[in-house]
């Protein structure tokens, strides 16, 4: 989503709670950031032998800045209608409905060790919303002429979210879901090369990106990090296929960390940073499986460093958001 200039007027910038008018639907990555760090401190807990409180902790913060944020936008949908409408059918935008839909199928991940049954119901809404999330986007890019400029990162979150689907299924005492999880896994990897295709190619041939949206390029990660969890999830083996995604995810990381690290610098905080926290837990969580499963002081080393990356960035994040919030920043953080 483009920056877009301050109102001019007092009256089209309401302070107060009316800021929640300015929430983007987008910040559930930070949902989806929490989740994925609860996950790897919980691996490591299993590996390391990590203090498992520290995963508690997360998958809690997780839980409650979920039902802050719906509570947020459910307020926002009450009283600026149109600006929901406005934000749904941008074409950059509107992707990231898919992220609390991700978020109902991550939570469920930490939550079952706490409660089963509320754990398979939010697996359940997440899982059929997200099919119907992504029926509706393709849907949409094939029934209407697309913009080069709008190959963001963003389109990957709709598609290949259906790649989440399966990770939390092996924990929730439901039946076997074996044709479920091969649904995800197969469309999710299908649609992630088109995608990320066409988003190289704009970042190679059009303009660069805005500056607010730059941190967004660490989703390029996801397809193949979160790819690789799920492949293991529904074949259960680290097998060739598991270890190519293991390293493309790697090499992305490689190339595009000094990139984030030059960002820090160049762009002023927003929200819009949040988007880098889910791919780093996902680098870190599948960094964690290939060192439990190939143990080596390589595969420890680069789990234990990609734990600390993803760990850092994300409490910063916290913590820089709940300033922001108690200093009433929020449209300017949206912005």
């Amino acid at each position: 989503m483009t920056a877009r200039k301050a109102p001019d007027t007092p009256k089209a910038t309401p302070a107060g709670w009316r800021q929640v008018e300015a929430l983007p639907v987008g910040l559930f990555a930070a949902v989806m950031g929490l989740t994925g760090l609860s996950v790897a401190w919980s691996l490591a807990q299993a590996r390391y032998a990590a203090p498992a409180w520290i995963a508690d902790v997360l998958g809690y913060a997780a839980l409650a800045a979920f039902v802050a944020i719906a509570a947020g936008y459910a307020v926002k949908a009450a009283i600026a209608p149109q600006a929901v409408r406005a934000e749904f059918v941008h074409p950059i935008a509107g992707n990231l409905f898919g992220t609390p839909l991700i978020s109902l199928l991550l939570l469920p991940i930490p939550l079952a060790r706490a409660n089963l049954l509320v754990a398979q119901v939010l697996w359940v809404l997440g899982a059929v919303g997200m099919t119907l999330f992504a029926w509706l986007i393709v849907t949409r890019w094939l029934s209407e002429r697309q913009q080069a400029a709008h190959a963001t990162p963003a389109w990957i979150v709709p598609v290949v979210g259906l790649l989440d689907v399966p990770l939390a299924l092996p924990g929730l005492g439901l039946p076997p879901m074996h044709a479920v999880m091969m649904f995800g896994l197969a469309v999710g990897l299908f649609f992630a090369v088109p995608l990320f295709t066409l988003i190289l190619s704009r970042l190679l041939f059009e303009a660069p990106l805005p500056v607010a949206l730059q941190p967004a390029l660490l989703i390029l990660i996801a397809p193949f990090a979160v790819g690789f969890s799920t492949y293991v999830a529904t074949t259960g083996t680290i097998d060739l296929f598991a270890q190519a995604l293991y390293a493309v995810a790697l090499f992305l990381l490689a190339v595009l960390l000094p990139k984030l690290a030059r960002l820090v610098q160049a762009c002023p905080f927003r929200v819009a940073w949040w988007a880098v926290s889910f791919p780093l837990a996902a680098a870190a969580v599948a960094s964690l499986r290939v060192a439990t499963a190939m143990p080596g002081a390589l595969a420890d080393g680069t789990a234990l460093a990609l734990l600390a990356l993803a760990t850092l960035v994300i409490l910063w994040l916290l913590g820089r958001t709940l300033v922001g919030l108690a200093r009433g920043e929020l449209r300017t953080l949206s912005q």
